[in-house]
């Protein structure tokens, strides 16, 4: 009896260990008004990606509104069930694993992490509408078997102000997904989730400042990350989850690493070697941690060929310098 429990012991840290060794390499596919085909699946198998996460979107009319509109008629293919679904099928075919990762979008961009209602009854309307949304997207991640689903993103005041809410959802998401869950904090939102241990991986969208340099090196870049690389291994072994960069990337412009959160539309001069210095040494700091799971590449745009380049100052890291350092470190994994 005690060799079978010290057998079962031992495959059970043989697979745990298996499970950090195998990271997530990761991109976030835009979503575009056409179907996805092989050949756009392809450019990704180039730059060995093993996940992709896709990304249907609900749209709310500005901060204070509660009613979140999704799966209609006037969106984009790619934001739709149907076109999550199509996405999801083409992906798997190929190999690829996927992450479903449900996003809100409020007009002109504001940020989600300021929605916040103002009265009660307002609190219970996007809370409804918000359940409908998520499990909408719930179900289609457990007939597509997608192993891995987000449950929000960058949601700082609706989680701060409605905690009891998001246990709940997490239960009612179990009932209907079997897979992994995950939440995408921002970066520094992330200590302040309440509920964590309910989850499978702490999700951070990892746009932490690093350098205000015009062109950060690699040494200015490693330096930046010493403080929130220690803080972020500290809290995944108090919480005892790994992390998952939910999202990371860098513009190509200038002061790429100063402010990475900062919007695409922000007109500044093209930085190839700044995005390209802080890709590198995201990757250098953080797949060899045993506590880290992976990442997401901000951002990927389905048509490679039209995409990036070298007069884009844009996060996507195509045809760009950037890309050929993700090949290769995606590469070793």
């Amino acid at each position: 009896m005690r060799k079978c429990m010290l057998f079962l012991l031992f495959s059970i840290q043989i697979s745990c260990s298996d499970k950090i060794l195998e990271k997530i390499d990761g991109v976030s596919l835009v979503a575009s008004r056409e179907m996805v085909n092989h050949g756009h699946v392809d450019e990704l198998l180039k730059i060995n990606a093993n996940y992709v996460s896709v990304m249907p979107f609900g749209f709310i009319q500005n901060l204070n509104s509660p009613e979140i509109i999704f799966n209609s008629d006037r969106q984009w293919f790619g934001e739709t069930v149907k076109g999550i679904q199509q996405y999801i099928g083409v992906l798997q075919n190929k190999g690829i694993r996927v992450m479903v990762k449900p996003q809100i979008w409020i007009w002109r961009g504001e940020f989600t992490g300021k929605l916040q209602m103002s009265t009660e009854e307002d609190w219970k309307i996007l809370e409804e509408s918000y359940e409908k949304f998520i499990l909408a997207y719930a179900v289609v991640a457990q007939k597509s078997k997608v192993p891995l689903f987000c449950m929000g993103t960058e949601l700082e005041l609706f989680v701060q102000n409605r905690p009891a809410y998001w246990r709940a959802l997490i239960l009612k998401i179990r009932e209907v997904y079997r897979g992994k869950l995950t939440y995408a904090a921002n970066w520094d939102e992330y200590t302040k989730i309440p509920f964590w241990d309910e989850l499978d991986y702490i999700g951070v969208d990892a746009y932490f400042p690093l350098s205000d340099a015009k062109t950060p090196t690699l040494d200015q870049l490693r330096k930046g990350w010493q403080k929130d690389k220690e803080k972020m291994g500290t809290f995944s072994g108090m919480i005892k989850k790994p992390i998952l960069f939910t999202e990371f990337g860098y513009r190509s412009c200038d002061y790429t690493a100063w402010k990475p959160w900062l919007m695409d539309r922000n007109d500044t001069t093209v930085n190839l070697e700044g995005q390209a210095n802080a890709t590198q040494v995201i990757f250098e700091e953080f797949w060899k941690e045993e506590w880290f799971a992976g990442g997401f590449i901000w951002k990927w745009f389905i048509d490679h060929e039209r995409s990036g380049g070298e007069e884009d100052n844009r996060f996507t890291p195509q045809n760009k310098p950037a890309e050929a350092i993700i090949r290769e470190f995606y590469g070793k994994n």
